[in-house]
């Protein structure tokens, strides 16, 4: 287990390096640098912001939005936390600032979220669904917060580099969503306080 914690460090600390590189190009005005950091990181937004909204044009132009920041902005990366951080934390407000020009509240967002069908055995379907039904109940911060640690892997401080806050308040929204989720799911699940006896 802490090989395999150690080596997707060594990895990060690879790939940071790899996207260094093309960020540092990039502030140059390199297009294919630009074009190689746009075409890696495409998959991994599109996975991040369709889990906050289902309209793939908003997707699409939330991730245009972020890499026309990153195009402008790449100069100014100063390397106080990886690349992936400072790329996601953009995606992140640009999301925000979205949602909230196209009229959808965070409110409204609980009823959009779905977690996509991943697995190919029905328990584990049966088991997302499950999760999915529970994350639709809880606040855009909270969701995404989880979102970020257990889907994306990123740590409490590169969660709160990316969601611009403490990480004092990361911890805070993954205990009081772990709460929700405690409470929550054995009701979305069929299950009443006598039948968990």
């Amino acid at each position: 287990m802490r090989a395999t914690a150690v080596t997707q460090a060594e990895s990060r600390t690879s790939d940071n390096g790899h996207e260094l590189v093309l960020l540092d190009l990039t502030a140059r005005g390199d297009r294919p640098a630009f074009e190689a950091l746009y075409r890696s990181y495409f998959p991994r937004l599109s996975r991040f912001l369709s889990r906050l909204t289902q309209q793939q044009e908003l997707v699409e132009e939330v991730i245009n939005d972020t890499f026309w920041v990153v195009w402008q902005k790449a100069g100014e990366f100063r390397g106080n936390s990886l690349v992936s951080t400072w790329i996601m934390g953009i995606a992140y407000r640009c999301a925000l600032k979205s949602l909230r020009r196209n009229g959808v509240k965070t409110e409204e967002l609980s009823a959009a979220y779905e977690d996509p069908a991943a697995a190919g055995l029905q328990f584990e379907q049966e088991l997302r669904d499950w999760l999915g039904k529970g994350m639709r109940h809880l606040p855009l911060e909270q969701r995404t917060t989880l979102e970020l640690a257990y889907y994306l892997g990123h740590s409490c401080e590169e969660i709160a580099a990316i969601m611009d806050c403490s990480v004092g308040t990361v911890k805070a929204r993954m205990f009081h969503a772990r709460v929700k989720l405690r409470n929550l799911l054995p009701g979305l699940g069929g299950m009443t306080d006598k039948g968990q006896a």
